[in-house]
């Protein structure tokens, strides 16, 4: 900690004694203010005209890879929730089980 403070402190330091020099900008006149008005802004040059913006090709082979493995899994994953709610609803303890009804039994007061 007393590390980083030195070296912070340092570097402050060094900064106020370097002095910057004052910038002496020389007066434009009438015609070269609106010469520099009538010229575009943000276009500095012919640059950007031959610029062409690259397309990215839709990746076909990863979406097909994934509708295929989606596909291939779908199955497995119904058959699992099927299983998995059939057990929860046998082992539900509130009210009448499926499994009483379907043999006959009666509830019990």
């Amino acid at each position: 900690m007393l590390v980083v403070f030195v070296l912070v402190t340092g570097g402050a330091a060094l900064a106020q004694r370097r002095q910057l020099h004052d910038f002496q900008g020389q007066e434009m006149t009438q015609e070269e203010r609106e010469a520099a008005r009538s010229r575009p802004k943000y276009n500095i040059n012919s640059y950007g005209n031959d610029i062409q913006i690259k397309e990215e090709p839709i990746p076909w082979k990863a979406l097909g890879l994934a509708c295929i493995a989606f596909l291939v899994t779908a199955p497995f994953a119904w058959r699992i929730y099927k299983g998995t709610t059939k057990e929860i609803a046998e082992a539900n303890v509130f009210g009448v089980s499926s499994a009483r009804v379907a043999e006959g039994e009666e509830e019990q007061p």
